[in-house]
């Protein structure tokens, strides 16, 4: 079975298959993903490495964790489960009320309505 590999700390010019060069004489590379920045396009210094089966990705790990590659000690370890984002706002969920003057029904924020003049 298919075991997907964090990899964080990469250069910033490393190209995808660059990376998958790195894994490939361990064993079989299914995908390899950099993570880039949506705005500027890049990239944000980690990324996944999909191996094969759970031998090589374990291998993988343990062979890699703390390697060289331009530079940069590889941080290698298995990915873990992608969290559910909120959409829209800028992905604060629950809307976002941080308070602020008078925003109403808050006892501790705001302006005291009994002092008003």
């Amino acid at each position: 079975m298919a075991k997907k590999l964090y990899v964080g700390n990469l250069s910033y010019n490393i190209s995808e298959e660059e990376l998958k060069n790195v894994f490939t004489p361990i064993g079989e590379v299914l995908s390899c993903k950099i993570i880039t920045d949506a705005a500027t396009g890049r990239s944000k210094g980690f990324g996944f490495v999909e191996m094969a089966n759970d031998e090589d990705a374990d291998k993988a790990v343990s062979t890699l964790n703390g390697t060289t590659v331009m530079d940069r000690a590889l941080n290698v370890s298995e990915a873990r489960p992608q969290t559910e984002r909120a959409g829209g706002r800028g992905g604060r969920p629950g809307g976002g009320g941080r308070g602020g003057f008078d925003r109403g029904g808050s006892s501790s924020g705001g302006r005291n309505k009994n002092s008003w003049r």
